[in-house]
């Protein structure tokens, strides 16, 4: 746990250095706009697809006079949809563009002793973000229709947020420094701890003004943990 404090901290006094500064607001304007741009010119067409899938539901509620909530049940399967759709391009703009300079400004001031060691590629890191995105929402369609039970939407959007969080963030944070051997050894040890973080950041996701940082906060969170665990990891072997 001292670690994940550490990491959360250290990512902390990061963020507000002016060059993280200048980047921490691109992932989720690009996201916002971009899905923003995509509703207004999709909302109805949507809004119609998913009036068929759930046509069946509404008949039901209206038999039991709650046609106010039949005619709301499609509207809010939108926003359920979306919702989630703009975390993750927002995470991933800066998982896959942003992560890049913000290991090297980490690296250099915070570890600068660090060997390079290039086990990661831009190759695995496609490939890890892409792995990260259908799993995550592949989950999320899986869940959906739970998420209507009490409580149990909020519980089911942490979780996964949380696996997306450590999946996507891990790969970049260690593939310049570390070998491939020692991402898999990080990985087998502190596997729990990397989604007990991403537990914790998938909090700030849905923390309003607080989520405008939270993506390359996270970031910065996973760059921390991962470089002081390559250093420990090194200085045991010594």
């Amino acid at each position: 746990m001292s670690d994940i404090i550490d990491a959360l901290l250290g990512a902390a006094k990061s963020l507000f250095h002016p060059k993280i500064l200048a980047i921490v607001l691109w992932p989720v304007v690009f996201a916002l706009l971009l899905w923003g741009a995509l509703a207004w010119l999709f909302w109805a067409d949507w809004l119609s697809v998913l009036n068929g899938w759930v046509q069946p539901a509404e008949l039901w509620l209206d038999q039991y006079n709650f046609a106010w909530m039949a005619s709301m049940l499609s509207v809010t399967l939108l926003v359920l949809l979306i919702t989630p759709l703009a975390l993750t391009t927002a995470l991933l703009v800066a998982a896959v563009i942003a992560m890049p300079m913000m290991v090297r400004h980490v690296a250099q001031r915070d570890f600068p002793t660090l060997e390079y060691k290039h086990g990661g590629t831009v190759l695995g890191s496609i490939l890890n973000a892409l792995i990260a995105v259908v799993v995550y929402i592949g989950l999320w369609l899986i869940t959906l229709p739970f998420w209507f039970a009490a409580g149990l939407g909020a519980v089911f959007s942490l979780l996964l947020t949380a696996y997306l969080n450590q999946r996507l963030f891990r790969y970049d944070a260690l593939a310049d420094h570390a070998s491939r051997e020692e991402f898999d050894m990080i990985l087998e040890q502190s596997g729990g701890s990397l989604y007990g973080m991403g537990l914790i950041l998938a909090f700030l996701h849905f923390i309003p003004v607080i989520n405008l940082f939270s993506p390359i906060y996270t970031g910065l969170a996973y760059i921390h943990f991962g470089l002081n665990k390559l250093q420990k990891l090194r200085e045991m072997q010594k």
